[in-house]
């Protein structure tokens, strides 16, 4: 907890996911209205389209990753304490419960803003590492998901998890889903131009994402309450690897379909 005084609270937690709307906002803003990204297609939205959308996802990260942490992993709560499922304030976030409450937000959004639901999804994950870091930041602060007990040099003992050495696998997960997929993802967007082709940024990270934490569940405790999987498999391995695969079939679509005729460049007016 950040600041509390009486029963208001500010919580790590709450800071980052408030920090990363507003920062995603502006920079996926700024890649609309940066003419030198948009080669073969003009921008995907306008800004004002983007100022209401952010309101969507809002809505669809919160309820969606309240409903996917409950659905995934605290699915005893429906029956045995479901009031508990309505207070966010005491923590419980699923990423995929929140990726597909976007996802559904998204969507419903460019169906009622005829815009393209693909290439809008494009520049929505184009933004997601900024979330990836701040949340796993206060994920360690908070001293939660710790990782597994090890004998590395750089292992921590966490107050909640008991007298041996965890690997710190939030920072692991700050580096690998933030840091590291927010310059793949640049690349694509900036790099490769990838916006003028449909889906294949949106790919680039559902592949990338999906890879970095199936590798990490290695590292990463598994919840406590959760059963024991066969082949050592964990929730979070089996929720990434359709993401692997989605991801990698619209890359493979987005490359493959011609791209429209090259179109003047724009003035760019603002650096994303």
């Amino acid at each position: 907890m950040l600041v509390q005084i009486g029963p208001f609270a500010i919580r790590w937690y709450a800071l980052a996911y408030v920090a990363t709307i507003l920062i995603g906002w502006r920079y996926v803003v700024g890649m609309v209205r940066n003419g030198k990204l948009w080669t073969h297609r003009p921008p995907t939205a306008t800004p004002d389209q983007i100022d209401d959308l952010i309101l969507w996802l809002t809505a669809g990260v919160i309820v969606g990753g309240r409903l996917g942490d409950i659905l995934f992993y605290r699915t005893s709560l429906i029956w045995t304490d479901p009031g508990e499922i309505l207070k966010t304030w005491h923590g419980g976030m699923s990423f995929h419960g929140g990726a597909i409450g976007v996802f559904v937000a998204g969507l419903a959004f460019a169906r009622y803003k005829k815009l393209d639901a693909l290439r809008l999804g494009d520049l929505i994950v184009a933004a997601e590492p900024i979330g990836g870091f701040l949340v796993r930041l206060a994920n360690f602060i908070n001293g939660e998901l710790w990782g597994r007990p090890t004998t590395v040099p750089w292992g921590m003992v966490f107050p909640d998890a008991g007298p041996l050495p965890r690997h710190p696998s939030q920072l692991y997960e700050a580096a690998l889903e933030g840091v590291l997929m927010f310059c793949v993802l640049r690349w694509a967007t900036h790099g490769k131009k990838w916006l003028n082709r449909r889906g294949v940024v949106m790919g680039t990270f559902l592949v990338g994402y999906g890879l970095i934490r199936i590798a990490l569940e290695n590292v990463r405790a598994p919840d406590s309450w959760m059963p024991v999987f066969p082949l050592g498999l964990t929730m979070g391995m089996m929720l990434s690897t359709p993401m692997v695969l989605i991801g990698a079939w619209l890359i493979w679509r987005g490359l493959k379909e011609p791209l429209p005729p090259a179109i003047e460049a724009q003035a760019s007016n603002e650096p994303a």
